[in-house]
């Protein structure tokens, strides 16, 4: 793999359009941030990936958010600005060490940037995280669209600095995706001023955090004081006698919906300004809160005795947008119910589920697990559509890692007369199922595990991980040898495979889930997208043998189609879009007729 091309650098006042993402990117490198780490998680992914194309910094994927958190803290107190970046569910991974380094403080800037995900666009959860940034006792800012995400992440660097804290940035997942306008300002060269010894700060012993914990408490009442005052919270005033208070991406939806109402925008929200929100109060009849999720601005206000309206009338589930939030406002009687002006247009077409990919070789996994009757816990990523139909071969999926654990609780308890198998990818594997397999072996839970390992973190666009062999930026690095990792973990019985040889796929599977011993099958076969799509000869099918048996279709492959024509006994036949068919093969190993379906000639194959 080529090394990561670079973007140029700003020596100038630019203004540019940009995603959130990209505007975080270069909001860091403005900032002298030096040293940037993640684990890949839509919507945060390309934050990253911007910044790994920017000269003179250091930017890398960690196996889980736990290590790049902590690997982000040994730079921070190295005297780097620092940025870590996850999805909301990635903060639950490195709540251990976020929690203790409230404590200990920083040196240089750190700053973690918090993508949540309200709609479940690409998660398993809507957790709201701002309630997080609270619990950990670290100062939080809420941007509601590209220009702030990229100055109030200049400014968290500046707090951080000030405060001596890690600081939150709290994004969604329009933040993140959004375009706007962005202001960029020429790159400060990152500075490193060394790590220096301070056990009674950095080692958190009982006797050294309880004094920590004092500093910490005593720094909130600093940050408060800030909160109260600063231009990031601030009144906009309006018309009328009724006032919102909002921010994020909410702050937008109010605004579009009443452009001229009184507005409290809060950009820090911890700690809340809850004395400028008072008077604000004061100055209108009506309080409005407008927030996604959780009711972490109402809450807060409530306890202070201000008398406000909100999730009473905006629902805790989903995001928001302009029409939820006009029906929000109509519940609460400040806008009268907006009378839909357009007819829904009803069309009338073929469902499109998610599938997998053509050609994943995931896919022959799941036919023989389909097969088996086995019981499937899975875990996150392309194969957790091994749940969906037509395959069907998946039960329970909770968290990263966790498929190991649950397969062996299940078996622990024999919870089940049929095979237990969990299938895990190599990226996930290596985020967080190392224990879980460790746990597996000491306990001696008869499980078989399935590794899909297709050489990518294919679910978030194909980054690399300790597996692949290349660094974010390109470099080369060592690859770890999953098989040998396996066996160092106690798996005596450890059997990797062709992803696509169906028929070995099955009998190997069948063999290990009756062996009666922890074992782990490592499926082999790069993904078909990364890092280029592989597309060998596609396949064929010869309508005049095809008695539409509809085995083909029972695959889940999106290149095979049913088609007009039809048998004698009604039944549709098949046809196979050479544009997407990438030629694995499984559609020919599940066929019952001989010829049915064929390579495409290399001729043919040129003219499509």
């Amino acid at each position: 793999m080529a090394k990561t091309q670079k973007l140029p650098e700003i020596k100038e006042p630019t203004r540019m359009l940009m995603s959130g993402n990209e505007a975080i990117a270069l909001g860091a490198r403005e900032a002298g941030v030096y040293f940037a780490t993640a684990y890949p998680g839509t919507p945060s992914t390309e934050i990253l990936e911007t910044f790994s194309r920017l000269p003179g910094i250091i930017a890398q994927w960690a196996p889980n958010e736990k290590v790049a958190f902590e690997t982000g803290i040994g730079a921070a107190l190295a005297g780097a600005r620092t940025m870590v970046c996850m999805k909301h569910v990635g903060v639950n991974v490195a709540m251990d060490p976020l929690m203790t380094f409230a404590y200990t403080g920083t040196i240089a800037g750190f700053v973690l940037v918090c993508a949540d995900d309200p709609e479940m666009h690409s998660s398993q959860n809507e957790q709201d995280n701002r309630i997080l940034a609270r619990f950990a006792k670290i100062p939080m800012l809420e941007p509601s669209d590209s220009s702030e995400a990229h100055d109030f992440f200049k400014l968290a660097i500046e707090i951080s600095e000030q405060y001596a804290t890690p600081i939150m940035l709290h994004i969604t997942t329009r933040i993140s995706h959004a375009k706007g306008i962005v202001e960029l300002q020429p790159w400060i060269e990152p500075q490193v001023s060394g790590f220096e010894k301070n056990p009674e700060r950095f080692v958190m012993v009982p006797q050294y955090a309880k004094l920590r914990h004092h500093e910490v408490e005593s720094r909130l009442k600093e940050l408060l004081k800030y909160s109260e005052n600063s231009p990031l919270n601030r009144i906009e005033s309006g018309e009328g006698n009724v006032g919102i208070v909002t921010g994020g991406v909410s702050y937008q939806h109010v605004r579009e919906v009443m452009p001229n109402a009184p507005v409290y925008k809060i950009g820090m929200s911890n700690p809340m300004p809850i004395e400028s929100i008072r008077k604000f109060a004061d100055s209108v009849e009506k309080l409005i809160v407008v927030e996604e999720l959780e009711p972490y601005y109402e809450e807060q206000i409530k306890a202070a005795g201000i008398k406000c309206e909100g999730k009473g009338n905006f629902s805790l589930e989903g995001e928001l947008n302009p029409e939820r939030v006009a029906e929000g406002l109509a519940r609460a009687g400040v806008i009268k119910a907006q009378q839909k002006t357009s007819v829904p247009v009803q069309i009338d077409v073929l469902p499109r589920p998610p599938v997998l990919c053509s050609g994943c070789p995931h896919r022959t996994v799941f036919n023989a697990l389909k097969k088996l009757k086995a019981d499937v816990f899975g875990d996150i990523g392309c194969y957790t559509l091994g749940a969906l139909k037509p395959l069907n071969a998946l039960h329970a999926c909770i968290c990263m890692g966790a498929s190991i654990g649950m397969a062996s609780g299940v078996q622990l308890v024999k919870g089940s007369n049929k095979p237990v198998v969990g299938v895990i990818g190599d990226s996930t594997f290596l985020h967080s199922g190392i224990t879980g397999l460790l746990g597996m072996v000491y306990n001696q839970a008869p499980v078989t595990i399935i590794i899909l390992d297709n050489r990518a973190t294919a679910m978030t666009g194909g980054q690399q991980h300790p597996g692949t062999g290349t660094t974010l930026q390109g470099e080369p690095a060592p690859a770890v040898d999953l098989v040998e990792l396996v066996k160092a973990t106690g798996i005596k019985n450890v059997k990797p495979i062709e992803a696509w040889d169906l028929d070995n796929v099955l009998k190997v599977i069948k063999e290990t889930t009756e062996s009666g011993e922890p074992s782990v099958i490592i499926t082999q076969h790069e993904c078909m997208l990364y890092p280029k799509k592989v597309k060998p000869h596609p396949y064929q099918v010869e309508l005049d043998i095809c008695n539409g048996c509809g085995a083909c279709i029972r695959i889940g492959c999106p290149s095979i189609m049913t088609i007009d024509e039809t048998t004698e006994k009604g039944l549709h036949k098949v046809t196979i879009d050479p544009e997407t068919c990438t030629g694995c093969e499984l559609c020919v190993s599940v066929c019952p007729l001989e010829g049915c379906i064929v390579e495409m000639s290399e001729s043919l194959t040129e003219n499509v």
